[in-house]
């Protein structure tokens, strides 16, 4: 199983493709509000950008707090989403750690789902898919 993680954001210039790859390849939509991974400034071009995306919770609290389902967990860390479950409530980007849930004006949740598809987008290089360790029978049941 893999995972995404911004391993080089040193580099990034805060052009915002890996974001609208992310809404139009995943999500369908053309929008900075309908993307799974956020660029935010950390001050500017001086002070550099940060990358918003899920880090891969191994339980993942959204998914506890989802009350219909429509987050679990993955394997490795992380969430499966599955929209047609989802009540639209909020509770799982309020129980976020890192603030990677985004909900749009219509209170529908964004967040990434690993799939690495942003990757490629990104002329800088500023992203990378890595191998997460599954956890073993004997991890998963202690």
């Amino acid at each position: 199983m893999k995972k995404l993680s911004a391993a080089r954001m040193e580099q990034c210039i805060g052009c915002h493709s890996c974001s609208l790859a992310c809404a139009r390849l995943v999500h369908k939509q053309l929008s900075w509000n309908k993307a799974g991974i956020r660029i935010r400034s950390s001050g500017g071009m001086a002070a550099g950008f940060e990358a918003k995306l899920c880090l891969a919770c191994s339980p993942p609290p959204c998914a506890q707090a989802c009350p219909t389902g429509a987050l679990s967990p993955r394997r490795a860390g992380g969430v499966i989403q599955k929209r047609k479950l989802c009540i639209r409530c909020g509770k799982c980007a309020e129980a976020c750690p890192v603030d990677a849930i985004f909900l749009d004006h219509l209170v529908n949740p964004y967040v990434c789902l690993h799939c690495g598809r942003c990757v490629a987008y990104c002329p800088h290089d500023c992203l990378e898919m890595s191998e997460i360790k599954e956890p073993t029978r004997e991890e998963v049941a202690s």
